[in-house]
């Protein structure tokens, strides 16, 4: 009997020490699914992080620019700006914008008596730049410098704005637009409080544009110190004596500084917007912008030609016959007699009419045209630098090289790189700017026509 208690007793622990070894590995077993669990979902919730930031960091590279023309990375607190808001963002006003959107930001600031024309240049010029899958290059926003709400225009209505001075932390370029209720800023030179705190808001390295009087908001922040800059020409004086730091030229339509800009009066904020369009985006684009505007994709001159002086009789000023002649020979050496002989002048009083209608000189504008002849083969077909120079009469790829560096600050195969849309074997030339309207977006160039 007491044998068999023993055996029982030996059954019974040796049940205990299997269950007990049978609880330990479920035990186990379980830790190490709740610990794969939580290590997938820490791998996925990095993975998320890691992609966001990649998001983050394509959206911040897309079409900032510096004043060397460069990307700029931005840092810090507003670099997660296309991320969603979080408990934990330290700049909480970078949370304006979508989820994932890698558009170049345009934030216009408006303030009472806003002009509604100036306005509305930024949001149909930016606004209508895409690719050509249609998506659009620009995001346009615009904000007052109080919370959102109406803000008079100097009209007699009112816009309703849906957006305060904290889209200015979002921007990556901000545009001034002209007001007539500019009060101390255009009296005495110095911000309000309240303009003074929007403007603190935008972030170092963004980009400064005004249009006609917005030029003097971006002085009276300092913007303007030591810098080339522009405006209406009839606030010129006034604006360079209450500004003297200032370089105004107040003889060209817009001025391109790098990372600030400023144009002339009302529509030369027009040739402003389309000139970044293509500096962005390359001419191509920004013609196509201009075409479905129903504007030149850029006008020769200056403001010089819009200061009230007495109009030429039209029969005898018109050049446009020999400038459509030119235009479809843009590939042969052009001599300034044949130009004039065109339209049954002299060379000297071609030249004069000319220089009234344009603003340059025969051969500074037949450089420009064939500037742009160059960047729209560079742009869309596959040809070589030396059969672009010959089309489009520069003759030489030194020649060309040279014209292209002069104008855009960049050699022909950069540019190529930067703009180009050839796909495939080399193309013949198709349509050129040069055999329609007018086109050229560049500065200055010697040469261009013989002299005879």
């Amino acid at each position: 009997m007491a044998a068999a208690d023993r055996k029982a007793a030996r059954h019974n622990a040796s049940d205990r020490d299997d269950t007990a070894r049978r609880n330990a590995a479920d035990r186990d077993a379980t830790a190490r699914r709740h610990a794969s669990g939580r290590n997938a979902t820490a791998g996925r919730s990095a993975a998320d992080r890691d992609d966001t930031r990649r998001r983050s960091a394509r959206g911040r590279d897309h079409g900032a620019v510096g004043r060397d023309g460069s990307a700029i990375d931005r840092d810090g607190p507003a670099s997660n700006r296309h991320g969603s808001a979080s408990d934990h963002d330290p700049n909480p006003e970078a949370s304006v914008r979508p989820a994932v959107d890698a558009r170049h930001r345009v934030v216009v600031l408006i303030m009472d008596g806003v002009i509604p024309f100036e306005l509305g240049i930024p949001q149909r010029i930016f606004g209508r730049a895409k690719d050509t899958a249609g998506r659009g290059f620009y995001e346009v926003v615009t904000c007052s410098v109080r919370p959102p709400g109406p803000v008079r225009t100097d009209a007699d209505f009112e816009i309703l704005v849906e957006h305060g001075p904290e889209a200015l932390a979002t921007a990556d370029t901000v545009v001034v637009p002209a007001s007539y209720e500019l009060g101390p800023v255009y009296e005495e030179g110095r911000l309000t409080d309240d303009l003074a705190a929007a403007l603190a808001r935008v972030r170092p390295g963004t980009r400064l544009v005004s249009i006609c009087t917005g030029a003097y908001v971006l002085a009276a922040a300092g913007h303007l110190d030591g810098r080339p800059a522009t405006t209406h020409w009839w606030h010129a004086e006034h604006f360079q004596r209450l500004f003297p730091k200032v370089r105004v030229d107040a003889d060209v339509l817009f001025v391109d500084d790098g990372d600030v800009l400023t144009s002339a009066g009302v529509a030369a904020g027009l040739d402003l917007c389309l000139h970044l369009v293509r500096r962005d985006h390359g001419a191509a684009v920004a013609n196509e912008v201009a075409r479905t505007t129903v504007v030149p994709p850029h006008r020769d001159g200056g403001q010089a030609q819009y200061i009230l002086r007495p109009v030429p009789e039209p029969r005898l000023a018109t050049t446009s016959a020999a400038r459509a002649w030119a235009l479809d020979r843009l590939h042969e050496p052009l001599r300034l007699r044949d130009l004039a002989e065109r339209e049954a002048l002299s060379v000297r009083t071609f030249t004069r009419r000319f220089r009234e209608e344009v603003g340059v000189s025969p051969g500074q504008w037949l450089t420009r045209q064939r500037v742009e002849r160059a960047r729209h083969l560079l742009e869309s077909t596959s040809l070589s630098v030396d059969r672009i120079a010959r089309e489009s009469g520069f003759g030489t790829a030194q020649s060309l090289r040279q014209h292209l560096q002069a104008a855009l600050g960049v050699t022909p195969t950069a540019y190529r790189r930067t703009f180009s849309s050839a796909q495939g074997p080399r193309t013949e030339p198709g349509g050129p700017p040069g055999n329609g309207p007018e086109a050229s977006g560049v500065a200055g160039g010697a040469g261009g026509v013989g002299a005879r």
